[in-house]
């Protein structure tokens, strides 16, 4: 077999491996030689099967040393790929010495185009890129797509991990379109993939996440697992380095049962970063371990300095701080530089810089050549959080504060382009240490204010509003549909369903990739917020390391509060909570001591020392972390008097733009509540022209349409607050739950809805608030009258009642809320957002 048919064959290889493998067996049986043995090898090679595939090739180059030099060459070209893959690149390297002093035309430039990879995978990355390009013109011009397509991605890969993004994606695009005009699935799969790796080191996570998914399902093997690890990076950089564990972890076990060695140590040192991104140190330095003896046994020198690179972050974050390891990393950083691993290059950089301040000793030196502008967001904030404390280590507090400016601005822009809320909150988590740097720095009640909105206003979109998807629309049915079995099956003391957790991880994967349908961040400053408060006061608590800080508005002028620390207010917090949940079951004298005796000491710490500034005013209280949770009404100085919470003046400030509609009113009874009934037919009273939906016509999809474009909605359901996966958060009706997940849907939310439901006011991720309330606000809801504790279900109708008998008198919601009698059964109702 020659010419046409042999391209045709060896193309199958890459476009259908199993039909390849196949043939190519069937050959052998007929007395197939060489030509046969390669294209099994390399059909086996992408089934996942490289043993397999290596015996081919021995097979096939000792048949060809005895008969045709240039047949025996062209076996050298194909075990450099399968050589390499094994992790023996040394050996991959030889034999393409020795097969490129005999190749020509096309099979020289195939051959560049498997060095190129080998060479990349040793970390020689400049002579990689060289390789590839010298060979890419001449290929180009040639009739060999799938060659084509491997140059191109091996170019891509070579300039993604030597910095060059902008040439990396326009080479990895191309291969796509190549493999895609050629009919090749398998490879424009492989190329998808490796786009999404780079376009995740640009901070695009929603595309790179779409990528990865169009790609997946096209490869098996080698290439499935290098997809599995380039998601983990993605996902690392994202902020959820224990989902990135799980991926690697499947991966890892995948390369190392088909002896994929290369990837082996790959998936290691990914490991070692995902354990570091975790917090947790020892687990990192030991995976990283691992990684620099695979990369050590496999002569992968290059990829030693990357381990190397992990080990020194290992260092510094648990905690080590001396000469030794200031030198440790400049040295680390010269030979990462040297390697042309530039932004490792810059975060060791940073290390050393860090160590240098720690010690008191200059650190600008250290950073001058570290990009600020280059490189993923992460990098780039560090670059910014050194280039400030090395700036305020010189007394040049006016420098430091420009260059926590222009962190945080880095961090803006990274977080633009998501659309999930929990990928926002992990996001604004990369300057975490930056903002509270900035916070150190403020001088002043504005400037404290202006960084700590800053810092909020990353964290939380001010709208969302993602396109239809029907993919993710049908899933959620499919859970809600699960949840309500589940709910049964719990009555009757049945185990949980295992598809339910399957179907959280494909809504929130579908949600990871929308791309962003948020507006630019919104901060607040001082002037603006003193504009609309009126007669009101603000209350934006702030934490600055262990202790607890305020910026208070009242009368138009902002003053700065020093209030304790928040470790005593987290205490407070905690059996405040502990005694509101008891109460909601029982109410107990003992109890109900411990909690007015916690609120007292709270309402101490927190409200006292500001009382001579907003004095008796109606307050919009902006808390932060633990304060979220608090059930406001307990404390005294607020027994009656109006106010309202907001996750930010920012979002204060938009809520109260959002102007009322003449929309309708929506009045929503869910199951199993025994007073429910008589709470919503006391409603219907005060709204006879309402629409109800009650027994079986209470079902999610049809609620959640009927919110849309209310003017008030109030849904009295059991409630559940989902700790730690807040967006699954639930009210449970008719036919199972109704998510925060489904409010996305809404195109105009309710200008006021009430929840009169256990839990559904609490937030998650701190000052990201993520929970029901705080996602309803988002999405465009002006008020939102939700509690942060359990309730107790006979005691709602009367409370409702009086306080929607409020509001149709014209009463403000907050201040309608404040008029209504409390009781600790009602202590968790809280106004949020407007008022």
């Amino acid at each position: 077999m020659t010419g046409p048919d042999e391209r045709a064959l060896l193309r199958l290889a890459a476009m259908n491996p199993a039909t390849a493998l196949a043939r190519a067996r069937d050959l052998l049986e007929a007395g197939g030689g060489i030509l046969a043995l390669r294209v099994a090898a390399l059909a086996a090679k992408e089934l996942g099967r490289l043993d397999e595939g290596l015996s081919y090739l021995h097979r096939a180059l000792e048949s060809a040393r005895e008969s045709d030099g240039y047949a025996a060459a062209q076996v050298r070209m194909n075990l450099v790929g399968l050589l390499t893959a094994q992790g023996d690149v040394t050996g991959a390297l030889t034999h393409a010495r020795e097969a490129e002093t005999v190749l020509r035309g096309a099979d020289a430039d195939r051959l560049a185009a498997n060095k190129a990879c080998a060479l990349a995978r040793a970390g020689r990355l400049d002579e990689a890129h060289e390789v590839a390009a010298e060979a890419l013109p001449r290929l180009r011009e040639g009739h060999d797509p799938a060659a084509l397509n491997g140059l191109l991605t091996n170019l891509g890969l070579a300039r993604a991990f030597l910095g060059d993004y902008d040439g990396a994606e326009k080479a990895l695009a191309e291969a796509v379109a190549v493999g895609e005009a050629a009919g090749m699935h398998h490879q424009t799969a492989m190329s998808k993939g490796n786009l999404a790796f780079t376009v995740s080191r640009r901070g695009d996570v929603p595309r790179a996440l779409r990528l990865f998914a169009e790609a997946e399902p096209g490869l098996s093997g080698e290439r499935w697992a290098q997809c599995r690890f380039d998601q983990a990076e993605t996902l690392i950089m994202a902020g959820l380095p224990g989902e990135a564990r799980l991926l690697l972890t499947s991966a890892l076990d995948a390369a190392t049962a088909n002896g994929y060695r290369c990837d082996v140590a790959d998936g290691y040192l990914l490991l070692a970063h995902a354990e570091l991104a975790d917090g947790n140190a020892e687990q990192a330095t030991e995976a990283a371990e691992q990684a620099r003896t695979a990369f050590a046994e496999q002569q992968r020198t290059g990829w030693m300095l990357l381990a190397e690179h992990v080990l020194l972050k290992a260092r510094w974050t648990s905690g080590e701080r001396h000469a030794i390891l200031l030198r440790s990393a400049v040295a680390t950083a010269e030979r990462l530089a040297n390697g042309g691993w530039v932004d490792a290059a810059d975060e060791a950089r940073i290390v050393a810089a860090r160590v240098a301040l720690s010690l008191g000793r200059p650190a600008g030196h250290l950073l001058t050549s570290v990009g600020r502008s280059r490189g993923p967001a992460p990098a780039q904030i560090a670059a910014w959080h050194a280039v400030a404390l090395e700036r305020s280590a010189r007394n040049d507090d006016r420098g430091a504060v420009a260059a926590v400016r222009a962190g945080l601005e880095v961090t803006e822009d990274h977080v633009e382009v998501l659309d999930a809320l929990d990928l926002r909150a992990r996001a604004a988590g990369l300057a975490a240490e930056l903002a509270e740097l900035g916070l150190r720095l403020a001088g002043s009640a504005r400037e404290l204010l202006a960084v700590e909105e800053r810092r909020r206003a990353i964290a939380r979109p001010v709208r969302v509003r993602p396109p239809k998807d029907p993919e993710r629309a049908a899933a959620l049915t499919e859970l809600r549909s699960l949840s309500a079995g589940h709910t049964a099956d719990t009555a009757r003391g049945g185990a949980p369903s295992v598809l339910s957790a399957n179907l959280e991880a494909r809504i929130r994967a579908q949600t990871r990739r929308r791309p962003s349908g948020a507006l630019p961040p919104r901060s607040a400053a001082a002037t603006e917020v003193a504009a609309v408060l009126g007669d009101r006061a603000l209350v934006e608590l702030i934490a600055i390391g262990t202790e607890l800080h305020a910026v208070t508005i009242a009368g138009g002028r902002p003053h700065r509060h020093h209030l304790g620390a928040s470790d005593e207010a987290v205490r407070e917090i905690g059996l405040i909570r502990f005694a509101a949940r008891r109460l909601a079951d029982e109410v107990d004298p003992q109890t109900l001591s411990a909690l007015q005796g916690a609120a007292d000491r709270l309402d101490r710490l927190l409200l006292a020392p500001l009382r001579p500034v907003v004095g008796d005013r109606e307050l919009v209280i902006a808390p932060t972390g633990a304060l979220h949770g608090l059930p406001w009404a307990a404390l005294p100085s607020l027994t009656g008097r109006p106010f309202t919470i907001v996750p930010s003046a920012g979002a204060w400030l938009q809520a109260c733009t959002r102007t009322s509609s003449d929309g309708h009113t929506v009045l929503v009874a869910g199951p199993d509540l025994q007073h429910t009934e008589r709470e919503i037919a006391s409603l219907r009273r005060l709204h006879p022209h309402a629409v109800v939906l009650e027994g079986d016509d209470a079902r999610a999809e049809r609620v959640r349409d009927a919110l849309d474009g209310a003017a008030l909605a109030h849904i009295a359901a059991h409630g559940e607050f989902r700790e730690g996966n807040a967006l699954f958060s639930r009210l449970r009706l008719a036919d199972g739950p109704l998510m925060v997940h489904d409010l996305d849907e809404l195109t105009v939310p309710p200008h006021l809805i009430v929840l009169s439901a256990c839990d559904v006011g609490r937030a998650d991720e701190d000052d990201a608030v993520l929970g029901m309330a705080g996602v309803l606000l988002a999405l465009g809801t002006a008020t939102v009258i939700a509690s942060v504790t359990p309730v107790r279900d006979e005691a709602t109708p009367a409370f409702m009642t009086a306080f929607h008998t409020a509001v149709a008198a014209g009463l403000p919601p907050s201040q309608a809320l404040a008029a209504v009698p409390r009781t600790t059964a009602t202590t968790g109702f809280l106004a949020m957002g407007a008022g």
